[in-house]
């Protein structure tokens, strides 16, 4: 009795295993490798701004409270989103993002282009009672955030981080001065600054 090879292999469990992450690893490999030397996708866009101190101390905060989980920094390039949310986002925006904050799931709206849309006092008190001026959020409250100080000894040691490892082109007047910019500071004012910094570079 002969057994053709595309038998054999549906009859050997471990072996189409191997074959199945071999082809994928292969496919990955072919898609991906060209991506790490495209200009668009390794170089900054035109205008793009490296955080201030506060702002990477709010970005912290929003990884922190777990925003991601629910808003999504990534417009897509469809019609429905680009009307909604404006321009779609660009891999040149987020080649100083460690780690990127892309998300997937849009319990809330996408937030890539957010900042400059409200005022500093809207999301004031859209954090501290997000019903107070969206009725129908469903989103919880943050106000500890009004509350809590950022904790600003940390500060140049995290835009160093940034420069030295991920190539973030702070100066060293930025790493410098990082501790007296956020120095009194709450967390909700850090929060803020981050959100009105996001989208900058596309406007």
């Amino acid at each position: 009795m002969s057994f053709s090879a595309h038998e054999i292999l549906e009859k050997n469990v471990g072996l189409f295993a191997i074959l199945t992450v071999v082809a994928i690893s292969f496919g990955a490999l072919v898609e991906i490798t060209p991506l790490l030397y495209e200009k668009q996708t390794t170089e900054p866009v035109d205008n793009l701004q490296v955080y201030s101190a506060l702002e990477m101390e709010g970005r912290d905060v929003y990884i922190r409270e777990g925003c991601s989980v629910c808003h999504s920094q990534m417009i897509r390039p469809f019609r429905s989103e680009t009307e909604r949310y404006g321009h779609y986002s660009l891999a040149g925006e987020s080649v100083w993002e460690h780690p990127f904050l892309w998300g997937s799931k849009r319990t809330g709206p996408d937030l890539a282009r957010v900042g400059g849309r409200y005022s500093d006092e809207w999301h004031q008190i859209h954090l501290i009672d997000p019903r107070a001026v969206v009725p129908e959020s469903n989103m919880p409250a943050f106000p500890w955030l009004e509350k809590s100080t950022v904790k600003s000894e940390k500060s140049p040691e995290k835009l160093r981080i940034f420069k030295e490892k991920f190539g973030v082109p702070y100066t060293q007047e930025q790493i410098d001065t990082a501790k007296k910019d956020v120095e009194g500071k709450t967390e909700l004012e850090a929060l803020i600054a981050y959100l009105q910094s996001l989208g900058h570079a596309m406007k």
